[in-house]
């Protein structure tokens, strides 16, 4: 019992570490649409479970707090909610399925903004430095007030990034044989 916790924390900090990286080599790229600053937290939602893929996604925001940004220890309540919510899509379904996958990006996709929402008005106004900062000048020029400006900006990126992340995912529950066999050990949790 005691490797196999050992393990799951080893992953769970390979999750942390796959968050940080990916995600501020996003960031400072400035791409749109595209974060990738929570597959971490689905890949060890999918394999573990919703629990240790929350600590995985709370930790990663105390991490980013802690080196880059104090303020992103606010957006771990989104991570969470990421977590939750894949963990649970995977207990109930088989997330090597590719349906399964893009409905769970789509359900993200519309979740983590409206968790994301409210943190980023009240922090930063709505602008975040991130190439998704041009979507909310567009939409405050074009008569949208910051919440819906910000709302409009987060929901669009989510949809690329959500489920492209869930697809990666998959893809990886499905091809490396390492995580392949690890989350197929959980057998009977999974729907066909």
């Amino acid at each position: 019992m005691g490797n196999r916790k050992t393990f799951i924390l080893v992953f769970s900090a390979l999750g942390i570490t796959l968050n940080v990286v990916l995600g501020t080599m996003v960031s400072m790229m400035k791409i749109p649409l595209l974060f990738l600053d929570t597959i971490g937290t689905v890949l060890v939602s999918v394999v573990f479970g919703p629990w240790w893929g929350s600590l995985t996604g709370l930790l990663t925001n105390v991490v980013l707090g802690i080196t880059t940004e104090p303020s992103a220890v606010f957006f771990g309540l989104v991570n969470i909610a990421i977590a939750l919510v894949t963990g649970f899509m995977a207990r109930k379904f088989n997330f090597a399925k590719w349906y399964v996958a893009l409905s769970t990006g789509l359900l993200l996709s519309i979740i983590a903004p409206l968790i994301g929402t409210p943190i980023a008005v009240a922090l930063f106004g709505g602008l975040n430095g991130s190439g998704m900062d041009l979507v909310v000048l567009w939409a405050r020029a074009a008569g949208h007030d910051i919440f819906a400006s910000t709302f409009i900006s987060r929901i669009t990126g989510n949809f690329v990034d959500k489920i492209l992340t869930c697809l990666l995912v998959m893809f990886l529950i499905s091809r490396v044989p390492s995580i392949q066999n690890t989350y197929n050990k959980k057998g009977s949790d999974h729907a066909a």
